[in-house]
């Protein structure tokens, strides 16, 4: 197994130690919500300190469910992951290319 392959699988191993330990820890079994978004908990907390806060503005759009809503932020990461993927892909093989194409000037005979 090459050094690459290795810190690869070390990374992926703790990712799914991230993912999976709040999860066999039990950390948020104490809350009604226990992995509630960011946007929740803030709206949580400005409401026991400031009962009367209203919001400068709504949102744009509403969706009808927490399904959808989850669904749409997938769907969101997942462009947004396939946009950082290509992004690495063509800058990993213009490299490549540039890398061939040294070796090939290289390795051609001086008269050509």
């Amino acid at each position: 197994m090459t050094r690459n392959a290795k810190i690869n699988a070390l990374l992926l191993l703790a990712v799914a130690a991230l993912a999976v330990l709040p999860l066999v820890l039990g950390l948020g079994d104490h809350k009604e919500e226990p992995f509630a978004g960011a946007d929740a908990e803030a709206e949580t907390a400005i409401t026991e300190i400031e009962p009367e806060y209203e919001p400068w503005f709504s949102p744009l759009y509403e969706p009808p469910s927490g399904e959808i809503e989850s669904a749409l932020f997938a769907v969101q990461a997942a462009l947004g992951a396939g946009v950082l993927a290509y992004y690495f892909g063509v800058r990993r093989g213009r490299r490549q290319g540039e890398e061939r194409a040294a070796a090939a000037l290289r390795d051609a005979p001086e008269g050509d």
